[in-house]
């Protein structure tokens, strides 16, 4: 009997820590359900298959901290390489300077940066979480990440991420620009292809406009005359099917003498030289502006991206501008950025390469999108984020905005070099824009996992919830993808 007592005493035991065993095994797999994608490699670390000894090692980490040895033994129990000692200081013992602020991830503790182990499951997390993120920024996935920095030294980890970093110290030491000229914002519409095209490019070049108004005026004598406004004269039936193709390009240009009476052809001469003057005086200001951003090319910070069709919109863009990068919180940066109110080109060609000069070098770009879409700013906002460049769409209805953060698919494209794909931030708050841009140039930038799928990671800025990137897990596309991506890459 002694025996039998003996025995079940003993059955009993092992059942209570077998039922320990799985609640801890359970609960860490709860904890980094974030890391547990299955996609192969560190996201498989931990799972339901991963060996008993991981589990009942990280079971005890708050009672025996973790030490790169042990760490590296429980990767190698899980078929996965080890980590070299300076990757193992810089994620878990170090919080060093970051293309994003390495302290604002949940729960980390300055206490950790002063110890030489792993000294809890949520100071682990921590490690990993700044892994899973830099993978993502910067390889695309977790599985390239890892294999790619794991086995890099302390000093070659700090010389990779500082490449990736904006010099905010230089960028503040530069002191301001050359100083823009400037001419009033009512005045901007003026800089227009559209308006360039009535006018003239110089005073002594025939006008479209000038002449559709004098021969509107005369077909307004020949019917009976009289006193009539500018925007009768070019709505009329007699502009509307002789000028058809132009009409709309008349009524922009002439935006600041439409509600004007004229009863003369002097008059006429007189209306369209006032703002003829206004005109060139703007042109010749935008046309020198352009050769000061010319200048600052190899030094321009952002640009903004946007299409004007009214009078009002170039006014709206004007304060935009004006609003967004006079703001304290970015005064000391002296930011070059591109105002396209301010800049016109000798024709829409070199307007072009101009632009797209701009774009390539500029480090930010902003999308203001409007009311309509256009192809440039599109083009140009897809050709920075094919750059990898951080992209900010500001958008002026809610709707909008969840429009392009959650439904278009190209608000994500590949960045070409890497093939990582590189996502949109949007907004429809011009402070929203202010913070981004200080967090951008600052390296303050601040980002969340989230895994609505197993195996599909999304990285979101932390402010405005847009996915900026991202990891299937559809097999097929993953493997495809990195797989051929850089192999076609390499054969152009």
């Amino acid at each position: 009997m002694s025996g039998e007592s003996d025995a079940s005493h003993i059955i009993y035991e092992l059942s209570e820590i077998d039922g320990d065993y799985n609640q801890s095994k359970n609960e860490i797999l709860d904890m980094f359900e974030l890391f547990s994608g299955g996609t192969g490699g560190i996201d498989s670390w931990l799972g339901e298959n991963t060996r008993h000894e991981v589990f009942e090692r990280l079971a005890e980490i708050d009672e025996k901290p973790l030490t790169r040895g042990q760490l590296n033994q429980l990767l190698i129990l899980s078929h996965e390489a080890g980590v070299s000692d300076g990757f193992f200081k810089y994620y878990w013992l170090t919080a060093p300077p970051h293309p994003y602020d390495v302290t604002s991830i949940q729960d980390y503790k300055e206490e950790w940066t002063k110890n030489s182990k792993i000294q809890s499951l949520i100071h682990l997390r921590w490690g990993l979480y700044r892994l899973y993120v830099d993978s993502l920024l910067f390889f695309g996935n977790i599985r390239s990440g890892y294999r790619h920095l794991r086995s890099k030294t302390e000093d070659d980890l700090e010389i990779f991420f500082k490449a990736k970093m904006f010099d905010y110290e230089n960028l503040t030491k530069r002191g301001p620009s050359l100083p823009l000229m400037k001419f009033p914002k009512d005045d901007r519409y003026l800089i227009s292809e559209m308006a360039c095209k009535s006018y003239g490019s110089t005073p002594s070049t025939t006008s479209e406009l000038k002449d559709v108004l004098l021969d509107a005026w005369k077909d307004h004598e020949s019917a009976g005359g009289g006193r009539v406004n500018i925007r009768d004269l070019l709505d009329g039936t007699y502009v509307g099917q002789k000028y058809k193709d132009i009409h709309q390009q008349l009524l922009f240009s002439a935006d600041e003498i439409l509600d004007e009476e004229v009863s003369t052809y002097q008059d006429i001469e007189i209306k369209y030289e006032k703002v003829a003057e206004s005109f060139f005086k703007a042109r010749n200001c935008a046309l020198q502006n352009t050769i000061y951003y010319l200048s600052m090319v190899d030094d321009l910070d952002v640009y903004v991206a946007t299409s004007m069709r009214t009078r009002t919109d170039f006014r709206d863009m004007a304060g935009t501008c004006e609003r967004i990068f006079s703001a304290d919180k970015l005064d000391r940066m002296h930011l070059r950025y591109f105002d396209p109110t301010l800049s016109a080109a000798n024709g829409h060609e070199d307007k072009g390469l101009i632009e797209c000069l701009m774009v390539k070098t500029a480090k930010v770009l902003i999308y203001s999108a409007g009311q309509k879409e256009s192809y440039g700013k599109d083009a140009e906002a897809a050709m920075a984020l094919s750059l990898g460049k951080p992209v900010i769409f500001l958008c002026d209805e809610q709707q909008r905005r969840l429009f392009y953060r959650d439904v278009h698919p190209l608000s994500r494209l590949i960045h070409f070099d890497t093939g990582v794909a590189v996502g949109v931030m949007a907004t429809d708050s011009i402070d929203d824009v202010i913070e981004l841009l200080y967090r951008i140039f600052h390296n303050k930038m601040e980002y969340e996992l989230d895994q609505p799928k197993k195996g599909y990671l999304r990285l979101k800025e932390s402010l405005t919830k847009s996915v900026i990137r991202l990891q299937t897990n559809n097999e097929l596309i993953r493997e495809t993808f990195w797989n051929y991506y850089h192999e076609q890459s390499q054969t152009e």
